[in-house]
């Protein structure tokens, strides 16, 4: 009898390097877009042109003004006022970040801590600066000061990252979940209330890091956590998935670091932090600081962007819905029915 031959396992087919250069190659940039959206900002902190208001005679206000440039050059965006009544209502307006004020006793230095407190102790290193030209120590006074139960503001700083994942977390799951462009709509603005009431809870009545009440607190997060949903049911609804992912993708690479929660828009590099207050989370943040802090200035701006972003997300929903409609095949037409004749009795 023939001997049967064995069975011959084929050889394993090789891999392509191809898949293996592209997972590297995207790895690769994913770090280098991550790190530099990340710590970029960070290690270039600096002031840029920030609001500082000088009140005094000319003469000092222009020595003050001389003293700092050459400091600081750049730093500072000097305002001359009248006097100190002027200088502490630029503050509380939020038009500036501090003051040094001039008077027969010598310079002294306003800043308001609630506005931010890296920027506040910038300024008290600046008036160490003048004290030690001028042989005398500068009087440091907070204006308007940060929280004591928070005084370096570390938990509306650490907000930023939950805020911006709040929004994109309710419109993932309200987009995957719900089925209706009113329910998603509906389902987001929900949530969005509820987050609102968790953040208020948790930084206010807890942590103490925001001084307004608790409800208006929770509509100022409500209001942040839907810009952001509603934008991103919207580039669902009009792109899919590869919407969503771009959408979110902007939030946490450019909106989460950019948002100057962490010190002042004005610390950022070049024209980032204004860039940064265009965003949903810097702009909930200004929002969240003008109505903890300041009797609501400072928040039109912040206020008009949030609901610039709330009305894009509704309108990105519409055109989802009518491209929807016009790519749906037309049902077809009932076929004719054929008239039978009724037999005679």
């Amino acid at each position: 009898m023939p001997a049967v031959p064995e069975p011959t396992t084929p050889a394993p087919a090789r891999s392509s390097l191809a898949p293996v250069l592209a997972a590297v190659a995207a790895v690769a940039v994913l770090l280098t877009v991550v790190l530099t959206a990340f710590a970029w900002p960070a290690v270039r902190s600096a002031p840029h042109d920030l609001p500082l208001a000088v009140a005094g005679p000319p003469p000092a206000v222009a020595q003050v003004s001389a003293a700092l440039d050459e400091a600081s050059p750049g730093a500072f965006d000097v305002r001359p006022v009248d006097d100190e009544a002027a200088a502490r209502a630029a503050i509380e307006d939020r038009d500036v970040y501090g003051a040094v004020v001039v008077d027969a006793a010598g310079p002294r230095l306003l800043v308001a801590s609630a506005a931010s407190p890296t920027v506040a102790n910038s300024l008290r290193q600046v008036a160490a600066g003048l004290g030690a030209a001028a042989g005398s120590p500068v009087a440091v006074e907070d204006v308007v000061s940060a929280p004591e139960a928070d005084p370096r503001g570390a938990g509306l700083a650490a907000s930023a990252l939950p805020l911006a994942l709040g929004g994109i977390v309710t419109g993932a799951l309200t987009s995957r979940l719900v089925r209706g462009r009113l329910r998603q709509v509906a389902a987001a603005l929900a949530a969005a209330v509820a987050g609102g009431m968790v953040t208020a809870t948790v930084l206010g009545s807890w942590l103490g890091s925001v001084g307004a009440s608790w409800w208006t607190t929770s509509g100022v997060v409500a209001l942040g956590i839907s810009a952001t949903a509603l934008v991103l049911l919207g580039l669902h609804a009009l792109l899919g998935t590869a919407g969503l992912a771009l959408g979110s993708a902007t939030t946490v690479l450019l909106g989460n670091p950019l948002s100057g929660l962490a010190g002042a828009p004005e610390l950022l590099p070049g024209a980032w932090g204004t860039v940064g207050q265009l965003l949903p989370p810097g702009a909930t943040g200004t929002l969240l600081r003008a109505t903890s802090w300041f009797d609501g200035a400072g928040a039109g701006s912040a206020l008009l962007v949030l609901l610039t972003w709330c009305l894009a997300g509704l309108l990105l929903l519409a055109a989802g819905a009518a491209r929807g409609r016009r790519s749906r095949p037309a049902a077809p037409a009932p076929a004719a029915r054929e008239a039978v004749p009724v037999a005679a009795a």
